[in-house]
C-alpha cells in the first residue's frame, strides 16, 4: 500500500555505548543513566482507538529494552491538542512522551486560530511510527457504491468525522468540494463512533481508517466506495481510489514517538534504539499487518520534513477550493 508520504527507510540505529542503559556520557547529569524510572506515554485520543492501539503495542517491546516501565496514559481531546500541550509543558528529560498524530501537525492547523495550532517543530521527534490510509463507507440501505452514485441522488448527505482538523473531515470535504456535492458534516469524537453512525444509519457516509472499517466491510455491514490510498489496498482490490474517481485528495494519516523540545539528544538516541528495536519484534510487525499499517520508522529529521510538505500541500488544496474547515 503506498503512501504520500516519501518511503525514506529507517535511520541508522545509534550504537550506544555501556550497558544496562547507560549512555556512557562523560557528564555527571541525569542523562548518564536515563531511564532511571517509568516513563510516560501520552496517548491524545480515547483508549481503544488506532492510535492508543499503536501506542500500546509498542510500549511492551520498547519497556523491555528500556529497561523501565513506559505507562500509557490516554489524554483525549482536540484531536491531541490536549495531550500535545500537557507534552509541551513536562520536562525535557525524557520521562514524559506522545504518540503524535500527524492530522494535529498538518491539517487542525488549517481548522483553528493561529494560537491555537500546534507546531510540530516546536518537539523533538524521537521517531516515525506508520502510517494509514482513509476509506469512504456507505450504509448499504444508502444504495451508494460509486461517488457517481451520490452525486446522482442529487440531495444533501450527511457525513461523519473523527472530529474538526482531522484527516477523516479534509478527505471528505475535498472530495465533496470537488463533486459539487452539498455535504453536511456531523463530529465524532474518534473512529468507533464515526463508523457507529454510518452502520445506524444516523449519516450517509464516513471516511475512515482502513483497518477500523475492514470488519465491518468484509461483513457487508459497510459498503467502501473510494480509499484515499494512492494505490488500491491489497486486501480491497475491487475499490478504486480516489484519484481512479477522478478526485484530486492525498490526504492520509501518520503517527510519530515525540518528546519536549530540548529533550537531550543522548535521550532521544536511546529513545530511537528501543522503539526500532520494538518495531522489529514480530508481535508488533503482525499487528501493523493485521491493522493494515504501512510502516513509516523514519528519524526526526524525515518525519518533520514528511509532514511541513504536507501542511503546505493541504492548505495549498484548502485555499484552492476555497474550504472552511472550521465551518465544516
Amino acid at each position: 500500500m503506498n503512501r504520500k508520504f516519501p518511503a525514506l527507510g529507517l535511520a541508522t540505529v545509534l550504537t550506544l555505548a555501556g550497558c544496562g542503559g547507560n549512555l556512557g556520557s562523560d557528564d555527571s547529569g541525569s542523562t548518564a543513566a536515563y531511564p532511571e524510572r517509568a516513563i510516560t506515554l501520552l496517548i491524545g485520543q480515547d483508549a481503544g482507538g488506532s492510535t492508543d492501539l499503536i501506542g500500546r503495542a509498542l510500549a511492551d517491546p520498547a519497556s523491555t529494552d528500556l529497561g523501565q516501565p513506559l505507562t500509557v496514559q490516554n489524554r483525549p481531546g482536540a484531536n491531541g491538542a490536549v495531550a500535545a500541550k500537557e507534552l509541551a509543558a513536562a520536562k525535557p528529560d525524557g520521562y514524559t512522551l506522545m504518540v503524535f498524530v500527524g492530522s494535529l501537525a498538518y491539517i487542525t492547523p488549517l481548522a483553528v486560530p493561529a494560537d491555537q495550532a500546534v507546531d510540530i517543530n516546536g518537539y523533538e521527534v524521537v521517531t516515525g511510527i506508520s502510517q494509514d490510509d482513509f476509506v469512504l463507507i456507505a450504509n448499504p440501505k444508502t444504495g451508494f457504491t460509486t461517488v457517481k452514485d451520490i452525486v446522482d441522488a442529487k440531495r444533501p448527505i450527511t457525513f461523519a468525522t473523527t472530529g474538526v482538523g482531522t484527516g477523516s473531515q479534509l478527505t471528505q470535504t475535498l472530495l465533496f468540494a470537488q463533486a459539487g456535492v452539498n455535504a453536511t458534516a456531523v463530529p465524532f469524537n474518534g473512529g468507533a463512533p464515526a463508523l457507529t453512525a454510518v452502520l445506524g444509519g444516523q449519516v450517509d457516509v464516513a471516511a475512515v481508517q482502513l483497518g477500523e472499517a475492514k470488519e465491518q466491510i468484509e461483513a457487508g455491514k459497510a459498503t467502501p466506495i473510494v480509499t484515499f490510498a494512492t494505490e488500491r489496498p491489497s486486501y480491497m482490490p475491487d475499490t478504486p481510489t480516489a484519484a481512479e474517481a477522478g478526485y484530486t485528495v492525498p490526504v492520509q494519516q501518520s503517527r510519530a514517538v515525540v518528546a519536549p523540545k530540548g529533550t537531550p539528544k543522548e535521550v532521544v538516541d536511546r529513545l530511537r534504539t528501543s522503539f526500532q528495536k520494538a518495531f522489529a519484534a514480530q508481535a508488533y510487525r503482525d499487528f501493523n499487518d493485521q491493522r493494515l499499517l504501512t510502516a513509516n520508522e523514519v528519524d526526526g529529521t524525515a518525519l518533520l520534513q514528511q509532514w511541513n510538505d504536507a501542511l503546505k500541500t493541504y492548505r495549498d488544496l484548502v485555499a484552492q477550493h476555497e474550504i472552511d474547515l472550521a465551518g465544516k
